[in-house]
């Protein structure tokens, strides 16, 4: 099992809305705002590559679908892109096996289509794999509530269902996908979540946060985001993920994270479960 840290740029978000009822003066000593009150954030797809000969690809950024006005709210910027970060990997686009999507907002699903630079077509940025969602996420994003109506752009994903690529997990509180990966549910940012799970080579595990923790300053319960739908399920699922990431010694995931692609956790003195270390995913494998 080999697993690389891709890159699919950067976007902004508000602070306010990414660290909710936590105080600006203390997050903005994480990450600093701009003047707008925006801070940066990256969006970081995972390559996971397995000794089967599947290229499983982890979610897809943003993509450039979208027009001015859209990108003008979240600014995406910075050189890299999903399409160059994969050919760093080595790979070419129609390498790529399977898709999982964690969940359908748009900074997760929006690379999964493209449109093409030279016929304007929009065409599946991976068109040898079968895309993966979860039915009762499906549900839920085809009929959005008034709170998340704005992540759910069905121009993202209901194409990839059109096209015949779109496939579903089943529904279980934990699903294995292959030889390597189990799947485990969130339903505190939004309905279903899911968050792979990855046996490495060494047999230790990788927890794919996704938005459940999308940073390393995340750990701390109270940093729970104003986007999350049930904020209260978030703390309860973020207390059992990260018992489980301290018992087992699992690596963290950060997909938004904009320094830090991994990290570990360990007690303080006061029996907190704290960030231990944090770094590039090369620094664990």
């Amino acid at each position: 099992m080999k697993v690389t840290a891709l890159h699919a740029g950067f976007f902004k978000l508000d602070g306010g809305a990414m660290f909710g009822i936590v105080p600006k003066r203390m997050w903005q000593k994480l990450n600093p705002p701009d003047e707008q009150n925006m801070c940066t954030w990256s969006m970081r797809p995972l390559l996971v590559q397995t000794s089967a000969g599947r290229n499983i690809l982890i979610d897809a950024g943003l993509g450039n679908k979208q027009d001015e006005k859209f990108r003008s709210h979240f600014l995406p910027h910075g050189e890299q892109s999903l399409f160059s970060s994969l050919e760093a990997a080595g790979l070419k686009r129609k390498d790529i096996t399977d898709v999982i999507l964690t969940h359908l907002h748009f900074d997760h699903c929006g690379g999964a289509l493209w449109k093409n630079e030279v016929t304007g077509n929009i065409e599946p940025s991976f068109p040898n794999a079968r895309y993966w969602s979860h039915p009762r996420h499906w549900e839920w994003s085809m009929n959005p509530n008034e709170r998340e109506k704005a992540s759910f752009l069905k121009e993202n994903f209901v194409p990839l269902q059109e096209m015949g690529l779109l496939h579903f997990v089943e529904d279980k509180p934990e699903i294995n996908f292959c030889e390597g990966i189990r799947i485990r549910l969130f339903n505190g940012h939004t309905e279903a979540l899911m968050a792979p799970l990855i046996t490495l080579s060494s047999g230790q595990e990788l927890l794919y946060c996704a938005d459940a923790m999308p940073s390393r300053w995340h750990i701390g319960m109270p940093y729970v985001m104003a986007y999350d739908i049930r904020p209260l399920v978030t703390l309860e699922e973020k207390a059992v993920m990260l018992r489980e990431a301290l018992q087992k010694k699992q690596i963290l995931f950060f997909e938004h994270d904009p320094g830090a692609e991994c990290g570990t956790v360990t007690l303080d003195e006061n029996g907190r479960i704290v960030l231990e270390k944090a770094g590039n995913l090369s620094e664990w494998i």
